[in-house]
């Protein structure tokens, strides 16, 4: 079969290009180019990434566009390797953000490295480094989530696993379940922080922070327009991570839990140094009255 885009000289390059998660102006000049370039243009929603192309004065027409979503990347697959095997160069984006990361593409890098296929990147926009970055929580070490399991034992089970996570965590949700989401995740949890970015590089960004059940509260009643990522914090043994957010009462149970785990390294310091001075008054002791022996023993002998 003949990809659409014409004939290319052998040698195929699959290249994933990072589009605006909202603001256009987001949009690389290097993505312009690349776009501008490819024989293909694999994207999730043709209407979508059409707009996007025409705003950057790409042209969009002899048949560059090709759909792949979660419904056909499976099937797609195959036929995007063979464009690749005869030379085209194939571009993917998703309809927002970097293509891969809870987006179509993954799979499709998968197949292409396998098959001996150069794969590169245009990097840019990404709504989970950019939720990360902005939630006030630690960035040292993280895990993507993405998209929990809507129902069923499949959900409880990673609901369960993220009450051992010892990392910060990305989760992706659609805005029409994020309170329940957040309710959910608040009776698993507890109190662990949580940074609730919405709408990010658009005119109503919101970064809303504090602890979870807090959060299930405040979105209870009002619902969460446009993209929605959740940034959860760790907890260090008992201790939650401080919440990065401006009310004094919401960092309070963090407080407590700090001033009494220093109280009990405290007292564990304090325990440790008495053993260690009982220990040496022992050894001391037993030193003492060992010399003592061996000079009454010298003495006997002596008189003898």
């Amino acid at each position: 079969m003949t990809g659409p885009g014409g004939g290319r000289a052998p040698g195929g390059e699959l290249v994933l290009v990072a589009t605006p998660i909202g603001n256009l102006g987001d949009l690389a000049p290097r993505a312009v180019a690349t776009l501008a370039e490819v024989d293909v243009i694999v994207c999730e929603d043709t209407r979508r990434t059409r707009a996007l192309l025409s705003a950057a004065g790409v042209p969009a027409g002899g048949g560059r566009l090709v759909s792949m979503h979660e419904h056909n990347e499976a099937a797609r697959v195959d036929e995007v390797l063979s464009w690749l095997a005869r030379g085209r160069r194939v571009a993917v984006v998703s309809d927002a953000g970097t293509p891969g990361i809870s987006d179509p593409g993954s799979r499709l890098v998968v197949a292409a490295a396998r098959a001996g296929v150069p794969v590169s990147v245009v990097p840019g926009p990404s709504a989970v480094l950019a939720a990360l970055v902005v939630s006030g929580l630690p960035t040292d070490r993280f895990c993507v989530e993405g998209f929990l399991p809507r129902k069923g034992a499949e959900r409880r089970r990673r609901l369960e696993a993220l009450a051992l996570e010892r990392r910060t965590t990305v989760l992706l949700e659609a805005p029409g379940r994020v309170a329940a989401t957040l309710a959910e995740l608040a009776g698993v949890l507890g109190a662990r922080p949580v940074a609730v970015v919405r709408e990010l590089t658009k005119v109503h960004e919101e970064v809303w922070r504090g602890p979870l059940d807090a959060a299930a509260a405040a979105f209870a009643d009002r619902p969460a327009r446009g993209e929605v990522v959740l940034v959860l914090g760790v907890m260090l043994g008992s201790l939650m991570m401080p919440v990065a957010t401006d009310n004094a009462q919401a960092k309070e149970p963090a407080r407590k839990e700090l001033k009494e785990l220093e109280k009990k390294k405290h007292h564990k310091h304090l325990v440790k140094k008495k053993k260690k001075h009982h220990k040496k008054k022992k050894h001391h002791k037993k030193k003492k009255h060992h010399k003592k022996k061996k000079k009454s023993k010298a003495s006997t002998k002596a008189v003898a």
